[in-house]
């Protein structure tokens, strides 16, 4: 950008930029566990050699010939530069590739150094499939454990305990006398009235229990294990440093917080929150490998393939997780991500198959199977289920944000505990009464997605054969073609009581969202658009099979057939919900296909997806977790943002003409005194510098963090450094009296060729670079001239401002 080299005179500096360039907004040394701490021991002060010059003239140290442990690292909550990490990885690579061909270590370290990408993908599928397969054993045990206990052993959930026992029916399978209610187990019946009120009390208190464990855990040992970790996860991968957010405190609590929370009965899921465990996994194995230890664009590469990780072991879907990864939380995906994604997604769904957490050799719990085609006219109520998920999944959001505005704005957040356990409270009660809210998510979504066979005991199954009989399954009467899907008590029931479970997860799943207990919205959201789908599915079922003898239904509708799968309209009904609410349309589309097997329900899947997506898009352009991004005040430039007026760079730019000048560096005029004054009085994250105040023009951009450190190194480690000392960015040595102090020459941490635009540059361009470069800073130049910076908290704010929003929202940079 800027060739210096002939310019020694005016002290321009020439050579090379370093590739240590960091960014931090104060000047903290109080380095966390992923930031090397500095070296004390470790001078960077050298002498250049015995020449007559030194002899004469003080001798001009230049601080960092050799790298300092703490230049290159980050500050919490601050942005990194995507340039220099990139430039600092391939200048790593071409190092290592020139050493191979000088030696055969060197080529052994190379071939290490190209397997060790790999390998960790291994590790990190392995370690995220083995910890999913404990969530999965444990949030089933202690899932059941509200309703009673195994006699064979307290270990065993309901369904394991019955599996034994010779003495339980098919029809009543997951009755045996090995597991005992609670009342039963206190008062020796099963069928008083005041029983059912025992089991309802032991119901709420073990949920009551969960839920203050898993709290009182999240809030004492690790703040960041609350929630989904998705929104931060996007914020993360776009460049964001939030410290500690992935590290291992974080992922031994929320792996034991999240089975708590699960097994609590709240309206949540797991399959969100792991995707931060596989995250957490990825951060903490990144630090055995030096390449990924020491490089934040190229850990992020690692955290785009565990993003993948945690949906694969979370549904069973490998290539639905490596979507997933690219459509929905990563900001940067090169190819060589793609394919180690997909291997380590691989690996975690074998891992996990290896454990079989649910002991019918399939990866989730709602695996099924659909037979029965569907047929053209069915698109018109797919479409419909499409409308119903592009309208919740507005109305959640709208609904989810104000409740969280209304707890961060309000005393309601000063009180996380209670706020917990009270909701903990209103979804225990409320829901032991009605069979399809007491039971867990998952177990509704299998019942829900399951397709009537001929064994069936299920509610939903109760067709009867003709008006004066009735049937627990529809084997009773297949022989009697289209009467045997004649809807029977049972099916009424089951109806009236889904309608009710609809409206109850609606509404609680928009107070559960957000509290400070790991929580996730896949499982919510596709329990919700698949009570919605089956009620659908069941009357259009009804509908056809009352109607069979119409002509628009005489053709597919034949004696002995099933018309309607309900079950289908259950899988389409929550494709529709979860896409209105996360607006993913591809992922989505190959994880549902995953889940059922069936290449032939596709076009169902993508119409609901689709239209659910069309019509959220139309009432909201957010999903809910950019939604919270912008709750959380994180400076996260997403695809979707666009400048939507004509405005210029100028316009954007601080300083503008009301505020104070720039504070600049000047290349060789400046001493120690004035540069730790100007550090002092202000809490940029860097500085331009420039030749002189008069002229402004430009020399480059340092960054304070490497400012502070080598001047402080300097102090320490460099004899006769004062405060009248000089402080230079030349790289020839200025004219200097023999008493002057030493310089101290900081050359080597100056960037050389910063980002520039003009004062006349579109704002529709300047995003652009900032989105596709992952920029975190600016300068406006006018012919060589400083007038201004921009960051991408500006752009920000520019574009909160434009969509009238506060600007003030935008809280980090």
């Amino acid at each position: 950008m800027m060739d210096n080299g002939g310019f020694c005179n005016g002290y321009y500096p020439s050579g090379s930029s370093d590739d240590e360039l960091v960014d931090i907004s104060d000047v903290t040394e109080n380095f966390t566990e992923d930031v090397p701490p500095l070296d004390l021991d470790n001078r960077a002060g050298k002498d250049t050699g015995n020449t007559e010059d030194d002899i004469n003239h003080p001798k001009l140290i230049d601080l960092l010939d050799d790298t300092v442990p703490a230049i290159g690292t980050y500050e919490d909550f601050n942005t990194i530069d995507w340039v220099r990490e990139k430039s600092k990885d391939r200048d790593r690579h071409r190092e290592i590739t020139n050493k191979s061909k000088h030696s055969t270590e060197a080529l052994l370290f190379s071939i290490s150094d190209a397997f060790s990408g790999w390998l960790l993908m291994l590790l990190i599928g392995l370690m995220s499939g083995a910890l999913a397969g404990g969530i999965d054993i444990a949030a089933h045990w202690m899932t059941d454990l509200k309703e009673g206990v195994c006699l064979n052993g307290f270990w065993f959930n309901h369904e394991h305990c019955c599996w034994a026992s010779n003495e339980s029916t098919f029809h009543e399978r997951d009755k045996c006398p090995q597991w005992r209610s609670w009342a039963e187990l206190m008062v020796g019946v099963s069928e008083q009235g005041g029983v059912n009120v025992l089991n309802h009390f032991m119901y709420v208190s073990w949920a009551l229990l969960f839920a203050f464990l898993a709290v009182i855990l999240v809030r004492a040992f690790a703040p960041y294990a609350c929630g989904s970790g998705i929104p931060e996860i996007k914020t993360i991968l776009s460049g964001f440093i939030i410290r500690g957010y992935l590290g291992k405190w974080t992922l031994i609590i929320k792996t034991v917080t999240l089975v708590l929370a699960v097994s609590s009965g709240l309206s949540l899921g797991k399959e969100g929150p792991l995707v931060h465990v596989a995250c957490c996994c990825a951060n903490i194995l990144c630090h055995f490998f030096t390449k990924y230890r020491r490089n934040e664009a190229k850990r992020r590469e690692v955290l785009s393939a565990a993003s993948a990780v945690g949906v694969s072991v979370a549904f069973g879907a490998p290539i639905g997780g490596v979507l997933f990864s690219l459509e929905e939380v990563s900001y940067y995906f090169p190819l060589k991500t793609l394919w180690r994604s997909f291997f380590a997604a691989l690996v975690a769904a074998f891992t996990l198959r290896y454990i079989n957490p649910f002991g019918n050799s399939r990866l989730v719990l709602f695996y099924v199977e659909f037979h029965t085609p569907w047929h053209l006219l069915e698109l018109i109520p797919f479409v419909l289920l499409g409308i119903f998920g592009g309208l919740w999944g507005a109305f959640f959001i709208h609904a989810n944000i104000a409740w969280c505005r209304l707890r961060k704005n309000t005393r309601l957040g000063h009180y996380p505990v209670i706020e917990v356990l009270v909701v903990t409270l209103l979804t225990a009660l409320l829901a032991f009464p009605i069979e399809y809210t007491r039971m867990s998510s998952s177990e509704l979504i299998s019942e829900l997605f399951n397709d009537c066979g001929l064994l069936d005991s299920s509610k939903l199954c109760n067709y009867t054969v003709n008006s004066g009989s009735t049937s627990g399954s529809v084997n009773a009467t297949a022989a009697n073609g289209l009467g045997a899907r004649l809807a029977g008590p049972g099916l009424y029931t089951a109806m009236w009581q889904l309608a009710l479970a609809l409206v109850f997860k609606m509404l609680i799943t928009v107070a559960t969202f957000g509290m400070k207990v790991p929580s996730g919205l896949f499982i919510p959201s596709i329990a919700v658009g698949a009570i919605a789908g089956r009620l659908l599915g069941v009357g259009m079922e009804q509908l056809a099979v009352h109607n069979h003898e119409r002509d628009i239904l005489r053709g597919w509708c034949s004696p002995g057939a099933d018309c309607i799968t309900p079950g289908l309209y259950a899988m389409v009904g929550a494709a529709a919900c979860l896409g209105g609410v996360t607006r993913m349309t591809v992922s989505l589309v190959v994880i549902m296909f995953e889940l059922t097997g069936g290449l032939e329900y596709i076009v169902p899947l993508m119409a609901a997806t689709m239209t659910s997506k069309w019509v959220a898009d139309a009432l909201s352009r957010e999903s809910i977790y950019e939604a919270h991004i912008r709750l959380n005040g994180y400076p996260f430039l997403g695809a979707k943002e666009e400048i939507r007026h004509k405005t210029l760079a100028t316009d954007v730019m601080r300083p503008q003409r009301s505020d104070p000048p720039l504070s600049v560096l000047t290349q060789s005029r400046m001493t120690v005194e004035e540069v730790e004054r100007l550090i002092a009085d202000t809490t940029y994250s860097g500085f331009p510098v420039v030749i002189s105040q008069q002229s402004q023009r430009l020399v480059g951009f340092v960054l304070r963090r490497d400012l502070v450190i080598s001047l402080e190194n300097a102090r320490r480690y460099q004899e006769g450094v004062v405060s009248v000392s000089a402080v230079l960015f030349t790289e020839c040595d200025p004219p200097a009296s023999p008493s002057a102090p030493p310089a101290v020459k900081l050359r080597s941490i100056l960037d050389l060729s910063p980002f520039t635009v003009t004062a006349h540059t579109p704002m529709e361009i300047v995003v652009d670079i900032f989105r596709k470069l992952g920029l975190r800073q600016c300068l406006v130049i006018q012919n060589g001239r400083l007038l201004g910076i921009i960051t991408k908290k500006d752009i920000l704010k520019h574009m909160a401002q434009m969509a009238n929003r506060d600007p003030e929202s935008i809280l980090f940079n």
